[in-house]
C-alpha cells in the first residue's frame, strides 16, 4: 500500500541535497572535529560552516549558534541554564498553557527547585492574552519563554510585542521556533530574542540534531558535562553529519520559502474548504490568519481521535490526533483544553500538516477518506446516536 505522509509537523522527509551533503561526512569524512590532524580539521571546517549557514538564516552571528540533539535540549539548555545562572537576580518565569512539553515539564521541575512559574493562558484561537501577559511581569521575573508557533494547532504568537515587553523590562526572552523555523522568516535582532531552539528534522533535515541560538551577552550554565565542545557550553562529540545536514537544510528552505509556503498554503486552504463542504459538525480549531502554513487541526465531533487516526492508517495515511492516546494517557490534548474544547470534542480531533512533498491529488484521496470513516465511526458511535434521536440533525 502506498503511504501518504500528512505528519510533517511531526518530522519531515530527509531532502535529497541534504542527505547527499551528509554522505562525505557518513563515509570517507569520519574524524573527530577536535581532533589536529587533517580530516579532524576538515570536519572542524564543515561544522563552522554549517553554523555560519544557520547564522546567516536567523541574522545572528556564528558564535552565537550552539549545536545540540534536539528541540527538547535546546529548550532545557536555555530556560535551566539562563534560570540557573541568574537565579540571584530573580526566580519568576513566565510561560504559556500551550508550550510544547519540553518546556513545561522543564518549568515544572524548575518549580519543584524553587522557581515561580506564570502559566498565561491563550484565546479560543490559541493567541497568547497579552494584557495576563504584561500583569505577570514582577521584579523577580528573569525568563519569558514563549513558542513561536504552536506545533498542534500552528498559532503564531505575537513575538514581536512579546521581545518588545521582555526588553523594555530587561527580561530575557527564549523562544521554541521548533515549528516555526523554515516556515517562517525569523530575524533574531529585530525580535529581541535572546535565546532560540530549532531542531533539524522539522525542516527537511535529519534527526537527532538541534541548536540553540543565544545572543551574545547572555550568559547560561551547562547542563552536560565532560569536555569543552561548543565553546565549554556542551559537552559530547559535535555530531558532524547531522551538522552539516541541519545547515543545509536550513539553506534550502529559506532559499525557497514564499514559493514552498505558497504552495503548502494552497494546499492546505483547499482541504480545509473540502472538509467544511463534505462532513458537518466540525470545529478548526486555531487562527487561520496567525497561522503556520501547512498546519489543519479540526475536531470532529461524536468519534475518538485514535479511531480515526487507526483507521486512516489502513488507507496509507500519516496524520496526528489531538487526543494523546497514542501517547499512552487517557487525556486529551492540553492545547486543546486550553483553548476551551470540551473534552470530548478535543478527543475527536485530527491533526494534518502538510509538506512540500504534497500533492493536490493526496489531498483529494484525504478527504475522500475522511468523509468515509467519520460517517462510519459516527454510526458506531452512542453520542451520534443520541445525538439524532434528540433531533438535533434538524
Amino acid at each position: 500500500m502506498k503511504q501518504i505522509y500528512f505528519d510533517n509537523s511531526a518530522t519531515t522527509k530527509l531532502d535529497e541535497e541534504v542527505l547527499k551533503e551528509m554522505l562525505p561526512y557518513l563515509e570517507e569524512n569520519y574524524g573527530n572535529p577536535s581532533s589536529i590532524y587533517q580530516i579532524g580539521r576538515a570536519n572542524r571546517k564543515a561544522v563552522e560552516e554549517a553554523r555560519e549557514r544557520i547564522a546567516k538564516a536567523l541574522n545572528s552571528e556564528p558564535n552565537e549558534i550552539y549545536f545540540t540533539a534536539g528541540g527538547s535540549e535546546s529548550d532545557n539548555t536555555a530556560i535551566k541554564g539562563i534560570a540557573y545562572h541568574y537565579k540571584e537576580k530573580g526566580n519568576h518565569i513566565i510561560t504559556s498553557k500551550i508550550e510544547h512539553p519540553a518546556v513545561l515539564e522543564t518549568c515544572k521541575q524548575l518549580e519543584k527547585e524553587g522557581f515561580e512559574v506564570s502559566y498565561i493562558g491563550v484565546n479560543q484561537d490559541g493567541i497568547l492574552d497579552l494584557e495576563e501577559f504584561k500583569k505577570a511581569i514582577k521584579p523577580s521575573t528573569i525568563l519569558i519563554s514563549v513558542m513561536f508557533a504552536n506545533n498542534e494547532i500552528g498559532t503564531i504568537q505575537p513575538i514581536d510585542e512579546i521581545g518588545k515587553m521582555a526588553k523594555e523590562n530587561k527580561i530575557f526572552f527564549h523562544t521554541d521556533a521548533v515549528q516555526a523555523i523554515g516556515s517562517v522568516a525569523i530575524d533574531v535582532k529585530a525580535l529581541n530574542i535572546d535565546a532560540l531552539s530549532f531542531s533539524g528534522h522539522k525542516f527537511y533535515g535529519p534527526k537527532g540534531i538541534g541548536g540553540l541560538y543565544v545572543r551574545k551577552g547572555v550568559i547560561f550554565d551547562k547542563l552536560i558535562q565532560g569536555g569543552h565542545q561548543e565553546r565549554n557550553k556542551r559537552a559530547g562529540t559535535e555530531n558532524v553529519p547531522g551538522i552539516v545536514g541541519m545547515g543545509k537544510a536550513i539553506e534550502l528552505a529559506y532559499e525557497k520559502l514564499e514559493e514552498h509556503n505558497q504552495k503548502i498554503k494552497e494546499l492546505r486552504d483547499y482541504y480545509v474548504q473540502q472538509v467544511k463542504e463534505k462532513i458537518p459538525y466540525i470545529r478548526i480549531n486555531g487562527d487561520m490568519e496567525h497561522r503556520l502554513p501547512g498546519n489543519s487541526n479540526i475536531s470532529f465531533r461524536f468519534i475518538e481521535g485514535e479511531g480515526l487516526l487507526l483507521n486512516l492508517d489502513l488507507k496509507g495515511i500519516c496524520a496526528s490526533s489531538g487526543s494523546a492516546c497514542t501517547s499512552g494517557s487517557l487525556d486529551p490534548s492540553h492545547v486543546l483544553l486550553a483553548i476551551g474544547l470540551p473534552h470530548e470534542i478535543a478527543h475527536g480531533s485530527l491533526r494534518i500538516s502538510i509538506g512540500k512533498y504534497n500533492t493536490k491529488e493526496e489531498v483529494d484521496y484525504l478527504v475522500e477518506s475522511l468523509v468515509e470513516i467519520v460517517g462510519r465511526l459516527r454510526e458506531m458511535s452512542p453520542l451520534w446516536e443520541e445525538f439524532i434521536e434528540k433531533g438535533e440533525m434538524k
